[in-house]
């Protein structure tokens, strides 16, 4: 008969390992969008009222919030791309990769707020008619 184990142990979870999962996230949620977005290209061959009822629908205040979360999607897939090729790349970067996440991290945050905040100004806007 098998004993029960008198710890269980939990697996920790540490900054590589949420970063390799947000990578893997992020990557399907961006072909989520590019199938999205192939779709609603796809109804430009059926002609301008065909076209225009999917734009009317993509451009709801709920796709309008919805493309803050992709710029969001974009750009930590992105850095964290950059960072993984750094570490994989460089003799450095194996020891310094949460120091290369960080300021990944940094510059993606950025980039978000130069881009988010005029796009949720714009859905505000949107929102209040």
């Amino acid at each position: 008969m098998l004993e029960k184990p008198s710890v269980i142990k939990r697996y920790r979870l540490h900054i590589g390992t949420i970063a390799w999962i947000l990578h893997r996230v992020t990557g399907l949620l961006l072909v989520f969008y590019l199938m999205l977005h192939i779709w609603v290209t796809h109804h430009l061959s059926q002609g301008p009222a065909g076209f225009n009822k999917v734009m009317k629908a993509v451009q709801s205040p709920l796709f309008l919030f919805l493309e803050i979360g992709l710029l969001g999607c974009v750009l930590y897939h992105a850095f964290n791309g950059l960072r993984i090729i750094i570490v994989e790349f460089s003799k450095e970067g194996v020891e310094a990769h949460k120091q290369i996440f960080a300021a990944m991290m940094a510059v993606a945050i950025f980039l978000f707020l130069v881009g988010g905040v005029p796009m949720f100004i714009h859905f505000l806007h949107t929102l209040a008619g």
